[in-house]
Formats: C-alpha cells, structure tokens, sequence
C-alpha cells in the first residue's frame, strides 16, 4: 500500500464516486491507489480487502502513548473506526460514498509497545442509506483479543446534476 504523502497525491472526489468502494479499497491494498495519510501517522497498513471485510496490520509505538506509557485509546479506536468503516465502504455503490455516524471501542486488554496487531472490520449490514460494522483487534502471534468495536455510518449517494 502506498500512503499519498501530500494532498495533491489524493484521488478527487470525483475519481473516488467514478469506482465502487470495493475496488477503491482494492486499488488501496494493491499500491494502484494512495492510502490514508492517517495510517503512517499511526502506525498501520491495509493487508486484506473483500468484500465486508478488511484486515489491517500494525504496531503501536511511544509516539501513540498516553502520558502514563501505555497505548492511548485513541489508537485502538482509529484503527477499529479504519477497519470498520472501510468494511462498510466495500459495500458502496458506485457513485456513492459514506462516513461515521457513531461508534464504540471496548479494550479488553493492553497491547505492549511494538507488538503486531491486525485490526479486522466485518460488515453485518449495508443498505441504501446506512451500514453497520464490528471489528476486533487481535494480536498476530497471540491471537488475544484486546479490542472491540461496532460503527453506524452513513451512506449516501451523489445527486447528479441535470
């Protein structure tokens, strides 16, 4: 996955609404298209995409720390709101696009610094104007659970104009 590294690397809205949102997200994993700056920011890449689900891989490290040391919860909840939102987006028309209404983050447990995660996002539904998603984050080597998630987003369509 490439990550564009300055606006002008994004794709126009245009673009975007001319390819469903399964295949942008498949030009995503496939390097076709730029990724979402956030994830050099935090720390993850896109490592699967079908359809109603997405995985991505990363690793916490000390610039995604609270004051105490430990993993700041925004962390999990970007990653799992990434996840599940872009399951969601594999499910969007063509001409169509979508965003967060809400969602939720359990942690169940701390991850350590450095250690490899894969945050996955699975669809339960998406319909005509909104989709819902879950997502877990997982240790690669330990298969631990240590978040939780669900999201409410969105869809919406772009009117044409006459």
């Amino acid at each position: 996955m490439s990550i564009a590294e300055k606006p002008e690397d994004l794709l126009s809205q245009a673009d975007i609404l001319g390819m469903s949102g399964l295949d942008f997200m498949r030009g995503i994993v496939e390097g076709r298209l730029p990724g979402p700056p956030i994830a050099r920011t935090m720390g993850y890449t896109l490592q699967e995409v079908e359809q109603g689900r997405v995985v991505f891989r990363g690793a916490p490290e000390f610039n995604v720390t609270n004051p105490m040391g430990t993993v700041h919860g925004g962390w999990y909840g970007t990653l799992l709101d990434s996840a599940m939102a872009c399951a969601v987006m594999t499910s969007v028309p063509k001409g169509s696009f979508y965003t967060t209404l809400e969602y939720k983050i359990n942690i169940t447990r701390a991850i350590p610094l450095g250690m490899e995660i894969d945050c996955i996002g699975e669809t339960e539904h998406a319909g005509r104007s909104t989709g819902v998603a879950r997502g877990e984050i997982r240790g690669v080597e330990d298969g631990k659970l240590y978040a939780t998630g669900s999201t409410t987003c969105i869809i919406m369509k772009i009117a044409r104009e006459r």
